[in-house]
C-alpha cells in the first residue's frame, strides 16, 4: 500500500498533473469513452477514487484519440499494476447509433454533446491497443459494454452473433456489475504478486482459460460454435444466465469461444449499507476536470450535478431493460445519513441555485424495499418481484422513502427538489394486506405529486397491449389509468397545472401495427399527444433482444411477430405521431393497403 498523495483535487489527466502530484510512477491507469467527470454518478470516477482510497495512484485518460499516432494511450507510459478499460456509462454502439442504425449527431458524455470523441465497440478498440503498445500488462475490462457483452451475444448493429467481448479485446480480466469491489481486490492481488492468474478466483470476474477449466459445480452454456447455428440453443442459454443471475448462485458459468473458454464467476455478496455510504462519502470534487474549461458545457453532467443516487438495483425485471443485469436485482440502499449528508454538500455549492434536480436511482422509489424474509429472496430465481404481480414477501412500503423526502426538504439552502428518475406505480398502487402500509403509500404518491414534480411526472406504462406488456414484463394498462386519475385529483386539490409524461415503445417483440393503433387510441382518449417515445433498440444480454434475435421468447418456446425490417420498425414509430399532417396521410394509406378501414375510423375518427 502507499500513502495517498493527492492536493490537486482531480486525478490526473496527463503528464503535467502527473509531476505536480510529485508521483514517479503510476499504479493504475483508467482509459475511459466519457471525459472525465469527477461525480459518483459516473462510473470511471468511482473506481478511481476507491482504488485512490485503497493507496494507489491512480491516473485517467478520458476519450483517447484512436485514430492519430496513439499518444493519448502512450503519454503516461506503463502503469505498476493494470490499465482499466471502459467505453463509458454507456455502450459505444448504443451511443452512436438510433434505433433505426442512423448516425447519432451528439454524444451527452462530451463537452458541448459533440458526437466523434469514442470509437464504435470503444471496450474492443481500447483494449486491443494497449495490449499492442504494453503486452505485458495487464489489461482489466469493466462497465456496462464490457458487463453485458461478457458472453457469445447477439448484436443488433452487426446483425450477428459475436464472441465475449474478453476473447476479442485480447483483454486479462474482465469486472462485470457494479465494479467496486472486485477492481479493489484485483489491484491488491496484482500489487502482492503481480500474477494475472491469481486473480481467477475473485468473485464477480471473467476469464479466459483452456478448454480443460471445469469444476463439478460448474454450469456450462452451449459455445460459440452451437449457438450460432441454432437460435433454440441461444435462447436457452440466456434463461440459464437469468436465472443464475436473480439469487445467490456460487456456481461458476462457463462458455466455450472461438478459440478459448470464458470462466464467468459468481457475483460478490450486495454491497452493505455501510460499504455504499463510504464509496459515496469519498473526496469528490463533483465537478468536470479543469481540462475541460475552457470548453462547452457537458450536457451529461448537466443533467445530474444536483442529483442524488439514493439505492442501486431493480427488482422489476423489465424484459428491455440491463438494470438489474448489470446492477443486481437486490437493492442496494444508502443510509438517510449519507443521502442528506451529500444533500448538504451540493446545497452550500457556491453555483448551487436552490434546484435538486433528483433524488432516486434506477427507480424513483424502490428505495430499502426487500423481502421481509431474505433467505427466500436468496433462493427466488424469478427475474422479478413485481410482475406478473407483486410478490407476498416483498415490503413495499414508502416510509423510508416518504421519511427521506421530508428531511430532505429541510436542508438550509433546498429551496425545490424533482424526483427526476421514473416512478414504479405498479406498486404504488397495488394493495397489500397491510391497511398501515396502503395509507403510507398513498400518502407518499399525493407528497410526490404536489410537492416533487417540476411540472412533470415521468412514468413508464411503455404499452397499451395485455400481450405486448406481458412480453415486456410490465403492468396493465388499466394500472396507468388509475395512475393518471390519482394525478389529475391531487393537481386540482393542490391548484397545479402539472404534466403525466408517459413513455412508450414501438417495435417491441410481439408488438404488430394493430397494437399500435391500439396503444394510439388510448392514449388519445386520455388526452396524450405522445412526446416521450423510442422504438425498440436491441441491446445485448436482454430478454426482448433474445426475442428479437430468436423470434421465441425463450422461456415458453411460443413464436412471436418481430418487425424487424426498416419499414416494419419506422411504420409501427409513425403511430406516435398520427396527429402530424404527413404521418396521418401515411398511415391511412397504409391501413387502407391492408384492408383496415375499421382501423383508420378508429384511430382519426372525433
Amino acid at each position: 500500500m502507499h500513502t495517498k498523495i493527492n492536493n490537486f483535487g482531480f486525478l490526473p489527466t496527463s503528464a503535467k498533473e502527473v509531476k505536480t502530484l510529485g508521483w514517479d510512477y503510476i499504479d493504475i491507469i483508467l482509459v475511459s469513452g466519457d471525459a472525465y467527470i469527477d461525480h459518483p454518478s459516473f462510473g470511471t470516477a468511482i473506481i478511481a477514487r476507491v482504488l485512490e482510497n485503497q493507496g494507489y495512484r491512480v491516473a485517467i485518460v478520458p476519450q483517447p484519440n484512436w485514430r492519430d499516432d496513439l499518444r493519448d494511450f502512450k503519454r503516461f507510459g506503463a502503469p505498476r499494476l493494470f490499465f482499466g478499460v471502459t467505453a463509458g456509462n454507456i455502450d459505444s454502439m448504443l451511443n452512436h447509433y438510433t434505433a433505426g442504425k442512423r448516425l447519432r449527431s451528439d454524444d451527452a458524455y462530451t463537452p458541448g454533446g459533440k458526437a466523434g470523441f469514442r470509437p464504435d465497440y470503444a471496450t474492443n478498440v481500447y483494449s486491443n491497443i494497449l495490449k499492442d503498445l504494453y503486452p505485458d500488462i495487464p489489461v482489466v475490462l469493466g462497465g456496462i459494454e464490457a458487463s453485458m457483452r461478457r458472453f457469445v451475444h447477439y448484436d443488433y448493429w452487426q446483425d450477428k452473433i459475436l464472441s465475449s467481448v474478453l476473447e476479442t479485446s485480447n483483454a486479462d480480466l474482465l469486472v462485470y456489475g457494479m465494479g467496486e469491489k472486485p477492481i479493489a481486490e484485483i489491484a491488491d492481488v496484482l500489487n502482492n504478486s503481480g500474477q494475472v492468474y491469481d486473480c481467477y478466483n475473485i468473485k464477480q470476474v471473467a476469464y479466459l482459460s483452456d478448454l480443460q477449466d471445469s469444476k463439478r459445480n460448474d454450469i456450462h452454456l452451449f459455445g460459440y460454435n452451437e449457438v450460432i447455428k441454432d437460435k433454440y440453443k441461444y435462447a436457452a442459454n440466456f434463461v440459464q444466465i437469468e436465472q443464475e443471475s436473480n439469487y445467490n448462485s456460487n456456481k461458476r458459468i462457463i462458455q466455450d469461444l472461438q478459440n478459448k473458454r470464458l470462466v464467468v464467476n459468481p457475483v460478490m455478496p450486495a454491497l452493505a449499507e455501510k460499504e455504499i455510504d463510504s464509496i459515496y462519502a469519498l473526496e469528490y470534487t463533483r465537478k468536470p476536470h479543469p481540462r475541460y474549461k475552457e470548453k462547452e458545457n457537458i450536457p451529461a453532467y448537466e443533467m445530474i450535478k444536483n442529483s442524488v443516487t439514493i439505492h442501486r438495483g431493480c427488482f422489476g425485471g423489465c424484459s428491455f431493460c440491463t438494470i438489474s443485469a448489470h446492477q443486481g436485482k437486490h437493492i442496494t440502499s444508502r443510509s438517510q445519513n449519507s443521502v442528506l449528508k451529500e444533500l448538504e454538500i451540493i446545497a452550500a455549492g457556491k453555483d448551487f441555485k436552490g434546484h435538486i434536480s433528483d433524488i432516486g436511482g434506477p427507480s424513483a422509489n424502490m428505495y430499502k424495499m426487500k423481502g421481509f424474509n431474505t433467505d427466500i429472496c436468496d433462493k427466488c430465481k424469478k427475474p422479478s418481484c413485481i410482475f406478473p404481480s407483486v410478490c407476498k414477501n416483498m415490503n413495499t412500503s414508502h416510509a423510508e422513502l416518504y421519511e427521506l423526502y421530508k428531511n430532505a426538504l429541510k436542508i438550509e439552502g433546498i429551496n425545490k427538489i424533482s424526483i427526476g428518475s421514473g416512478v414504479r406505480y405498479d406498486m404504488l398502487l397495488h394493495q397489500t394486506p397491510d391497511p398501515a402500509v396502503n395509507n403510507i403509500n398513498a400518502k407518499y404518491l399525493e407528497f410526490l405529486i404536489s410537492r416533487f414534480v417540476s411540472g412533470r411526472l415521468k412514468v413508464a406504462p411503455e404499452h397499451s397491449s395485455t400481450a405486448v406488456l406481458k412480453l415486456m414484463r410490465k403492468t396493465s394498462f388499466g394500472e396507468f389509468r388509475k395512475l393518471k386519475n390519482i394525478f389529475d385529483k391531487v393537481n386540482k386539490k393542490y391548484g397545479l397545472n402539472q404534466q403525466l409524461i408517459p413513455y412508450f415503445i414501438s417495435g417491441h417483440p410481439g408488438c404488430t401495427e394493430y397494437d399500435m393503433v391500439d396503444l394510439v387510441v388510448k392514449t388519445k382518449d386520455m388526452g396524450f399527444k405522445l412526446e416521450q417515445v423510442q422504438a425498440f433498440t436491441p441491446t445485448p444480454m436482454t430478454l426482448s433482444t433474445v426475442m428479437y434475435y430468436t423470434g421465441i421468447d425463450p422461456y415458453t418456446k411460443e413464436k412471436l411477430f418481430v418487425a424487424k425490417t426498416r419499414t416494419q420498425r419506422d411504420n409501427q414509430l409513425k403511430y406516435f405521431f398520427w396527429y402530424k399532417p404527413e404521418v396521418k396521410k401515411e398511415l391511412i394509406a397504409s391501413l387502407r393497403k391492408a384492408g383496415r378501414k375499421d382501423l383508420i375510423d378508429k384511430l382519426f375518427s372525433g
